[in-house]
Formats: C-alpha cells, structure tokens, sequence
C-alpha cells in the first residue's frame, strides 16, 4: 500500500511544532530533528516552511504551541520522558479522538527502526483506534506483546484486545496473553501464569524496550465492568479500597498506590513496576480518566503520556 501524502494542514503542524522546538525549546536542527523522528533536512525544511507562513512571530502564531507549552509544563511537573499533547474538541465523549493518531505516529517511529524491539502494550479504546490508524508495514525483525489478558470470564475475547490487529497490520511476530483478566482465584490466576506460552510471554512483556497503555478510572460504570472483566459487586469493593484508575487491570489509589487484595490478588495481567522498567506511555484523556491519570503519574506508572489540550490544562493546574 503506498505511504499516505500528508495534508497541507498536517505539514503546517510539523512546521509549527519544528518552529517551536527550535526558536522557543532552543534546539538546534539536529535536535528538532531527533525528537521529530526526521531527518536534518527535513528539520531544517519544516523550520524554514515555520518562518515563511509567518507561524514565527515574537512568539508561535499557531494553536499547536499552547498544546507545546502544556507538554514541557507535564514534563517538568511529572518528571516524564516524554509528553505530547493534542488540540481538544470540547464537544466531543470519543475517548480517543486526537490522542489515537498521535500514539499511532509515536508506534510508527519505533517500527521504522531496523533494529529489533519488543513493544509491549495494554488495551482499551484508544489503543484500539491506535493501531487503527498505523500505515501498514513490514517489520518482521520486532516484537509485539500484549501485558494483559484478552479473555472474559465466560472465555469471549476482549473486543480491545490489540495485538492480534497490530501483529497483522505490521507484519511482525505477535504474542497474546490467553488468560482472563481477572481470575476466579489466585490460584487459578497462578496456575495460568505458570504455562510454559504464558510464561514466556510474561517474560517478553518484561524486557520489553517501550510499552504503551490505556488509563482506565474506576467509577461508577469503568470499562472493566462494561467490557465484562469483573463483576459489580468486585467494582464495590474496589471503590471501598480507595481505587481511583487501573493501568493493564492493577487498581490504585488517589497517590498511585497499587489496591491490596481484591481484584488485584487475581489479575493475571503483567504487573508493571514502578517505575517502569522500560519507557511506559500511557494514552488517555478526558475528564471522567482525569483523577486517574493524576493517580498514574503520581505513581509513576507511566513515564510518557499522549492527551489533549483540556486534559492538560487540569494536570498543570
């Protein structure tokens, strides 16, 4: 399939984003070119494109700079390695509406590299849309694995689940994890865990060099009871625990501090460390996932985020 042409709208916006990196970030073009994933010429284009539309005044004449702004502010608050931060629409519930394109360019940049890498990756909506919108490729020298289960308890597959669609979309090996999310008991949830594919794939999710994640709240109708991975009166109990999010099913609290016992005594999903042993972005926005992703970065359970401009704004503040 040929590589999709950018729109003249999409060039602006790398050449307001190069624009800033380099006249108000100070880096010079071989830095706006690393962070971009371009080359030095194309970096050195995009900046030159910047001037010429007059995007560069005294400062960046383009709406894309507030979202910079936002992003450097969340580094520096979080200590982040990494923060991109999208234009919201205020009208809109889609959870990831602007976020998925800018994971799916983020997972793009990684594929391209001709060395090996495992990525590791979470579920929900916004992942799903993710890989939605990835340009096919050929990567057959990486690896993707997912760092949960992609099973219901009455054995239906989870209709997030990822890797199945990236593994196809980019032609790379693929390893899911054929186990609930949340086991009837620990010892069931041990005993799966304990299968030589699943153990395998345990071990792959954590030598993993990036992974990416969805950041589920826990309220009155989160998506791990919607999507049918735990029961009422389980949400009950997490709730009365304090639990505020979960990243790849681990509940939390307000602090990021992980839930003890309940459903977390039974997650079969690959528990991430805190921090993250590997570059951790979490994908997530709106205002019903806010208290979650504060909990999340307060844990340091991410040390990447992808969100919108409306999301942003309220973790600066």
């Amino acid at each position: 399939m040929a590589k999709r042409s950018k729109s003249g709208q999409d060039r602006l916006d790398d050449a307001a984003r190069a624009g800033w990196l380099y006249y108000v970030a100070h880096n010079n073009q071989d830095e706006v070119a690393e962070k971009m994933g371009i080359s030095r010429q194309s970096a050195q284009r995009l900046v030159s494109l910047a001037m010429r539309e007059r995007l560069i005044k005294v400062r960046l004449d383009h709406p894309i700079a507030h979202c910079m702004e936002l992003a450097q502010q969340l580094t520096e608050k979080y200590g982040l390695e990494s923060c991109e931060v999208t234009l919201s629409d205020p009208t809109s519930d889609d959870p990831a509406i602007g976020i998925a394109e800018v994971a799916a360019n983020q997972m793009e940049r990684y594929f391209k590299s001709k060395e090996p890498i495992v990525m590791a990756l979470g579920t929900g909506r916004e992942l799903r849309e993710a890989v939605k919108q990835l340009t096919p490729m050929n990567c057959p020298q990486h690896k993707v694995v997912s760092l949960v289960g992609n099973l219901a308890p009455d054995g239906s597959a989870s209709f997030n689940d990822v890797i199945m669609r990236l593994g196809e979309t980019i032609k790379a090996p693929h390893y899911p994890m054929a186990v609930p999310v949340v086991a009837t008991s620990s010892k069931e949830r041990d005993i799966f865990c304990a299968q030589k594919p699943i153990k395998s794939n345990i071990a792959l999710a954590k030598s993993a060099d990036v992974a990416f994640v969805g950041i589920g709240e826990i309220n009155e109708a989160p998506p791990m009871l919607t999507d049918g991975f735990i029961t009422q009166t389980e949400l009950d109990g997490l709730i009365a625990a304090g639990a505020i999010g979960e990243v790849v099913g681990w509940a939390f609290d307000n602090d990021g501090t992980i839930i003890k016992g309940e459903t977390n005594s039974r997650v079969a999903s690959v528990q991430l460390e805190q921090p993250p042993s590997c570059h951790t972005i979490g994908v997530a926005r709106g205002n019903n996932k806010l208290p979650a992703i504060q909990a999340a970065l307060a844990g340091r359970w991410i040390t990447g985020l992808i969100t919108d401009e409306s999301t942003a704004t309220a973790l600066v503040g």
